[in-house]
């Protein structure tokens, strides 16, 4: 398949928030159709010698023959520039253009692959480095397009899948793994991948994924082996990166939404010790967050200013380090947050929101045999059917609701359940019926709480 992947000069901002996308979406059409494009514009690799905060002696990979026009296979020209890097300046730098890659890139030990941005490139303004992704169609378990070795960096470029379509999806895959120690991922735009950043399947430690943004088709983030503290800070998935990019052939159309919700997980979270996630957010998945054990044990992780946005389940615990857990901490989830059967660890949401979606039931489901403690946070939204569900549901473990506010009125609030060992409700705001049912025979202490 050829396509023409020169960027588009003028952009149709339409100013699409992710509350309005359903309705200018349409649910089918395509939020930029391709018709509503401008004439392409020829965008080629512009003569310039590399900007003082990259250093003039930063490898340029057009000397080792890399075109950036978006036709020619720069692969093994930018390898060549890469492992010259090795030795020469540690910064590889790839000027403005369009380079299409049919292989895959691996960066070696201390070596940035640098595109020519100075923050983060955004889909929609295609003016600085674009690396085209062909190669893989298919091959999910294929190597990497980017493969990071130890202290190696990825940074300032918008990486996008032109043969990608909608709703007959295709696998790829990885687009940037980590292997090693101080991996870093920086300020990067990739438009449609399938799987995005593979932070799991290589031991690695203190990596640092920073500023990325895409549109990911089966999984965001992946993150396991990780035995020393990795960051995760300011990652979004949305979309809009796909569907309101400015290169061509533009996005596909088709619902969007419909396939995330059936096939996405945005973070994918096994053994990591530590994880420190900041500031970071996914729409439309089918599971928002997800901990469990993928072969090399569970992990423990703290999760501040970050969420899940209308989807089936926001967040889903199955397993995590029995000492440690998983905490949230000024999050926002739309809606349901599972905690399953197996997990050991105390789980932990503080000052966080939780709201509905249609086709919301509970939005806390407790299954755990460890501790699940909620905290000044606030309910909204949930059985929206009016059907009967609770907003919480717990049946095993331990459960401490403290400072909460339940704001929708007389609907079921907490629900104890058979199966359950000991629960604390106190200091809460009801509205219109008594708050709690205890159906458990646990020690259950209830006090200090209103529903008017």
């Amino acid at each position: 398949m050829t396509t023409d992947p020169i960027p588009n000069q003028t952009v149709n901002r339409s100013g699409v928030s992710r509350r309005s996308f359903l309705g200018r979406s349409a649910l089918g059409a395509s939020l930029l159709p391709v018709a509503s494009l401008a004439p392409a514009a020829d965008q080629r690799v512009v003569e310039a010698e590399p900007p003082p905060a990259i250093g003039r002696e930063a490898i340029d990979v057009r000397r080792y023959g890399a075109k950036g026009d978006g036709r020619s296979d720069d692969t093994k020209a930018i390898q060549a520039a890469l492992e010259t890097a090795k030795s020469g300046s540690p910064i590889c730098w790839v000027p403005r253009g369009i380079y299409r890659i049919e292989g895959a890139l691996t960066v070696p030990p201390g070596v940035t692959l640098c595109g020519a941005s100075g923050g983060t490139p955004h889909s929609e303004q295609t003016t600085g480095t674009v690396l085209l992704a062909l190669g893989g169609r298919g091959q999910a378990d294929g190597p990497p397009l980017i493969t990071l070795k130890p202290n190696a960096v990825v940074r300032s470029l918008v990486i996008h899948y032109p043969e990608q379509t909608l709703a007959q999806v295709t696998a790829y895959p990885w687009t940037i793994r980590v292997d090693g120690e101080l991996c870093q991922v920086l300020d990067l735009t990739i438009t449609n991948p399938y799987r995005a950043l593979d932070l799991g399947s290589r031991w690695n430690e203190l990596h640092l994924v920073r500023n990325v943004f895409a549109c990911p088709l089966n999984i965001g983030v992946f993150i396991d082996q990780c035995t020393d503290i990795g960051r995760i800070e300011n990652v979004h998935f949305n979309p809009n990166f796909w569907t309101r990019m400015a290169l061509k052939p533009g996005y596909p159309g088709g619902d969007i939404k419909a396939y995330l919700e059936k096939n996405l997980v945005g973070f994918k979270i096994g053994k990591t010790d530590w994880e420190f996630i900041s500031n970071c957010f996914v729409i439309f998945p089918r599971i928002g967050f997800h901990f469990d054990d993928f072969g090399h044990g569970p992990g423990n992780a703290v999760i501040t200013q970050s969420g899940s946005d209308i989807c089936p389940v926001a967040v889903r615990v199955d397993r995590t380090q029995g000492h440690a857990g998983v905490q949230f901490v000024n999050g926002q989830f739309m809606s349901t947050v599972e905690v399953g059967p197996q997990n050991q660890g105390p789980v932990k949401f503080t000052n966080c929101g939780f709201w509905g979606t249609e086709g919301t039931q509970e939005q806390v489901r407790h299954e755990s045999p460890a501790s699940l403690l909620l905290t000044a946070c606030h309910f909204t939204g949930w059985d929206r059917a009016r059907k009967g569900a609770s907003c919480i549901r717990a049946t095993g473990g331990r459960l401490t609701v403290s400072g909460c506010e339940f704001m929708d009125r007389n609907k079921r609030a907490v629900v104890l359940e058979k199966g359950l060992k000991a629960a604390t409700i106190y200091g809460c705001t009801f509205r219109g019926q008594p708050g709690v049912e205890d159906l458990s025979g646990a020690d259950v202490k209830i006090g200090l709480n209103t529903t008017a």
